[in-house]
């Protein structure tokens, strides 16, 4: 869970002074521990796996032979009111209306909030009644009549992590324990907060052997934020451990926690699986495009996929991504074993994962802002020499064959996910062809922009009567202008092109779709149909003159923590919370607020010079926070800062962006992690 406090806040951990100094609020998976409680040089986060020496010991009882699926209210409700006991009911009846259970998702579970502060007079956790009229027990009855398993929350401390105070289980571990039991508690869910300093593996080694002891099949989920280590020792403590800080709905939170998980790849298995927190899907932070990019890589991670959005206001896009059974085996594949990385390049990256089967799935994630072709082969993947292999798409749910090469051109932030496999009737499904553009157009609206498409056939069979369209928005024009059509289209063979495209006079700026799809026939005279999402930005150039970086609409923005803020500070997470812009006591009227990592990008078509700004940590963090500030114009850094600290002056930043179509203003963590970067562009501006 997170807690919200103006002006301290550490991406994923947030301290607070009070009346026990070691006992420190947290977010729902990370916090500030006490120089007690840390492991001496243990690193903030992505440390790199050690190798394992023998066997690993399991709990007893087979449970989580496969990552837990489920739900968790947390991302969705926090602690406000709407988290109650109807809420529950109403998510476990969406598990059976929505297919959900059908596809594997088995617990629903509560979070932090649904006690009262204060236990009874027999030392008992006390259900709210506001929240939970009936009980807890009532509402566990409720998930299991529907066939579904049900799951709670507590902190291995002396009070939850929500500053309301509720009880941890420090100390009453048995008798939590046994009411959970009592209650039918399937799943526990248990946090790091007020936990006094006192020796992690003995706190959490603690409640396990409570929980063995009261005879029940309980689900025991670490939720210890990888401070220390857990992928190192908790094998034989708990099913699932956390491994990173806490995820919030963006893309680059979403981004740097799968880039901290990926590593710990050796340490997952049946039974014991790393955590890289709840999913965000459905909770209006990010594309459709990025939430099939997170749900791509929890599953391939082999993480447990727990949903955080409320699926009563859910949209038929969210379910389409939760429901997808094809990447949902991915996650669920008997074998256990989590995706390793085969190649990361530039942004383009190749993931690999060995099934049960013998199958490889394969993800081709893009984490740039651009259109990227991502490539691997057969060979690469691990898999046996064969005249031709099976590709199923697992988005797309289509089978196809390929002779060996397996590639995409994939969006920007996009992930292609594919099951492949070698299959002596490879011939029988049609030839694989991969669709792609070169970039993401750049349109002036009443100027016609170019772009350049290809089709590739990747099988051993011709595609057939292949045709190639661009759509674009009503009222826009496309026309090709080089041939579109192929009556056969070889294996191997590439055609290539061109588009002119414009949108209308008075288009209003913004991102517009610009799907590309090929259409064809295999030589059985199966019609195939081949769509690449694509995106077409409509432009304004800047005006002659100097312009405030704040007064000019950005093209994309992506910030570590809340959104990106005009003319304020970052603040906290929510739109518009910050404050004036403020570095070493310098106030400044106009600039933007971001949060490590960040990037804001604008379109300059070639029409500015140069770009200034005053930079710095904002004094809203105090003397706290490194960070690192770079501008590129076309891909080419042409100004960086040296690493700027909360206990600095603003400096003076400064770069020529002659001819370039766009620039982006970048922001780093310093490379000391992102506690307290909230950085500012004071008086950020292009001379035009």
């Amino acid at each position: 869970m997170r807690v919200h406090i103006r002006t301290i806040h550490r991406r994923g951990r947030r301290s607070i002074v009070g009346a026990l100094s070691a006992a420190l609020l947290c977010t729902a998976g990370v916090t500030a521990l006490p120089a007690a409680a840390r492991t001496p040089g243990s690193p903030a986060a992505g440390p790199a796996p050690t190798a394992r020496t023998g066997p690993v010991p399991r709990l007893p009882g087979g449970l989580a032979k496969t990552p837990p699926m489920g739900f968790n209210n947390w991302n969705s409700t926090h602690c406000r009111a709407e988290f109650n006991e109807e809420m529950v009911k109403g998510i476990a009846d969406l598990f059976v209306a929505k297919g959900l259970k059908d596809a594997g998702y088995q617990y629903v579970n509560l979070d932090d909030c649904w006690a009262l502060p204060a236990r009874d007079g027999n030392g008992k956790l006390v259900p709210d009644p506001q929240r939970f009229p009936h009980g807890i027990k009532a509402v566990a009855d409720y998930v299991h009549s529907k066939g579904l398993k049900f799951g709670i929350y507590t902190s291995a401390g002396i009070k939850t992590c929500n500053p309301a105070g509720f009880p941890g289980g420090l100390g009453h571990e048995k008798s939590d324990a046994q009411q959970f039991a009592d209650w039918g508690v399937d799943y526990l869910k248990y946090d790091n907060c007020n936990n006094l300093g006192v020796d992690a593996k003995q706190r959490y080694r603690t409640m396990r052997d409570a929980l063995k002891a009261t005879g029940r099949p309980i689900v025991y989920s670490i939720c210890e934020w990888g401070e220390n280590k857990p992928w190192e020792w908790a094998s034989d403590v708990g099913h699932l451990w956390r491994t990173t800080g806490d995820i919030s709905d963006s893309w680059s939170s979403m981004l740097g926690i799968a880039k901290q998980n990926l590593p710990l790849a050796p340490h997952a298995g049946p039974g014991r699986w790393n955590d890289p927190d709840m999913l965000e899907v459905g909770n209006g932070g990010m594309t459709g495009t990025e939430y099939r990019s997170h749900f791509s890589l929890w599953s391939m991670m082999a993480a447990p996929l727990l949903i955080g959005s409320d699926l009563r206001k859910a949209g038929p896009e969210t379910f389409e991504i939760l429901a997808n059974k094809d990447i949902i085996a991915i996650d669920q594949d008997p074998l256990g074993k989590q995706a390793t990385v085969l190649k990361s390049e530039s942004g383009r990256w190749t993931l690999v994962r060995q099934l049960a089967d013998g199958a490889r799935a394969v993800a081709l994630f893009n984490e740039t802002g651009q259109p990227q072709r991502i490539s691997t082969t057969a060979k690469d993947l691990g898999l046996p020499q064969a005249d031709g292999y099976r590709l199923r798409d697992l988005w797309r749910h289509q089978d196809t064959h390929t002779t060996g090469t397996v590639s995409a051109t994939v969006p920007a932030h996009g992930t292609v996910v594919y099951r492949v496999s070698a299959d002596s009737r490879w011939a029988t499904y049609p030839p694989a062809v991969e669709t792609g553009t070169d970039r993401t157009p750049l349109v002036e609206a009443g100027t016609p922009a170019g772009l350049r498409s290809t089709v590739r056939n990747l099988g051993g069979t011709p595609a057939k009567n292949l045709t190639v369209t661009l759509r674009a928005p009503r009222g826009w024009q496309v026309r090709a202008t080089s041939p579109a059509t192929a009556r056969i289209l070889p294996g191997g063979r590439t055609l290539t092109t061109g588009w002119k495209l414009s949108a209308p006079a008075g288009t209003a700026p913004g991102a517009y779709d610009l799907p590309l799809t090929a259409d064809y026939r295999s030589p059985r005279g199966e019609r195939i149909t081949s769509t690449l999402p694509g995106t077409a930005h409509v432009v304004v150039p800047p005006p002659s003159g100097t312009s405030s970086a704040s007064e000019l609409p950005w093209l994309t923005a992506a910030n570590g923590w809340g959104p990106v803020e005009k003319n304020t500070s970052v603040g906290e997470s929510e739109a518009g919370d910050g404050r004036p812009i403020g570095i070493g006591g310098t106030r400044f009227a106009k600039g933007l607020g971001v949060h490590a990592p960040s990037e804001v990008s604008f379109y300059t078509g070639g029409r500015c010079s140069a770009f200034r700004a005053q930079v710095g940590i904002d004094d809203e963090s105090g003397d706290r926070g490194s960070v690192g500030f770079e501008v590129w114009a076309d891909g080419k850094k042409v100004a960086a800062s040296s690493a700027v600290t909360g206990a600095d002056a603003a400096k003076a930043v400064s770069a020529s962006v002659a001819g370039a179509q766009t620039v982006r203003l970048v922001v780093t963590d310093g490379g000391d992690g992102i506690d307290y970067d909230h950085a500012d562009w004071a008086d950020a501006a292009f001379q035009c």
